[in-house]
């Protein structure tokens, strides 16, 4: 986990489209901030700038799927589902198009307030029929959801990490859509709990994991990067093993993401556990630091040791120096083009 890379997405994708002639890619003035000036310069004849033109761009990336080109739209998440979420729905994923949606600044990955943090993106891409929804969580998984999605025959929308990313799992581990990936799991015998994190908590889950099986607890970690389709059968039966209950953390409000599918394959499943959801609960979110914002609205390791005290029904008296050390990420850095 000590790895860090930078501009992970903007190095891959010009490396992935290089014998792609369909592949083509949009965005909306935000070139820079979401990492595909990479692209522009190499691939100038593929490359599409519509301006502040969210609806636009997403009726002309429908458009040009219908020619036989992969559109790949760039911009932040809010702009993609708030702006333009009827041209998404009826220019895209009513008629089942292969656009590959790239939405930035999930969560609270950004300072820019409510304006710019999708929170609720899962929630509403989930719900679009033939929508497939990923959570990138690490540099190995924005390193292999192009191939990953590569030959989904419909629209996908990609939760993306831009900047400086850690890398959380092997590079010979790439993502799959519909598999989640273990992290931890109990030496032996039934877990004590099970943990459901996805994108960016799964770094914090990580953290508190190590620490509680530290005193003893047998916890079954996955890392969930497909939030639709949701039919892993690995997460079912780790849910059904553990015995006090399950936890899911995701950096999204509590309505309509990991929790919600986790909640509805344990309702459908008729398994009667207990279940915690940890996420945004019902409020916008202000500008801040990612650390402080995840620290601020209970998103951390120290929020999840806390749920898994009431979940146990005991203290584990783990502090902030059992924590493995919080990675601070600027604010500014040569990564991004603006602090939003």
């Amino acid at each position: 986990m000590g790895e860090i890379l930078s501009r992970v997405h903007a190095n891959n994708l010009v490396r992935w489209a290089a014998d792609k002639p369909n592949a083509v890619v949009f965005s909306a003035d935000l070139t820079g901030s979401t990492e595909v000036d990479l692209f522009r310069d190499a691939y100038p004849g593929r490359f599409f700038s519509f301006g502040v033109a969210e609806q636009n761009m997403l009726s002309f990336a429908g458009g040009m799927a219908r020619e036989g080109f992969l559109p790949l739209v760039h911009t932040f998440g809010v702009f993609i589902y708030r702006r333009a979420y009827d041209q998404v729905a009826m220019s895209v994923a009513y008629p089942n198009l292969p656009v590959r949606m790239f939405g930035f600044l999930p969560g609270v990955t950004t300072p820019g307030g409510a304006t710019h943090q999708a929170i609720e993106d899962v929630a509403l891409m989930r719900s679009l029929p033939n929508m497939t929804v990923l959570d990138c969580g690490d540099a190995t998984d924005v390193e292999t959801v192009l191939d990953a999605i590569e030959t989904i025959p419909g629209p996908v929308y990609v939760r993306m990490l831009r900047g400086e990313v850690p890398r959380l799992f092997a590079a010979a581990e790439p993502l799959r859509v519909g598999r989640s990936r273990l992290v931890h799991a109990p030496a032996s015998g039934p877990a004590d709990l099970a943990v459901f994190s996805s994108g960016i908590c799964t770094e914090e889950a990580i953290r508190a994991v190590r620490a509680m099986a530290d005193r003893g607890l047998a916890i079954h970690h996955r890392h969930v990067s497909t939030l639709k389709p949701f039919d892993d059968p690995a997460i079912l039966a780790a849910a059904v093993e553990a015995r006090c209950g399950v936890i899911t953390m995701e950096n999204h409000v509590v309505v309509g993401g990991l929790g919600s599918a986790v909640a509805e394959t344990l309702a459908e499943a008729g398994v009667g556990k207990k279940l915690v959801r940890i996420g945004l609960a019902d409020t916008f979110a202000h500008g801040a630091s990612k650390a402080y914002l995840m620290k601020e609205y209970g998103l951390d390791a120290a929020a999840l040791i806390r749920r898994a005290e009431g979940l146990l029904g005991r203290t584990l008296n783990i502090g902030e120096a059992d924590l493995a050390a919080v990675r601070i990420e600027p604010v500014h850095s040569m990564a991004k083009a603006e602090a939003l």
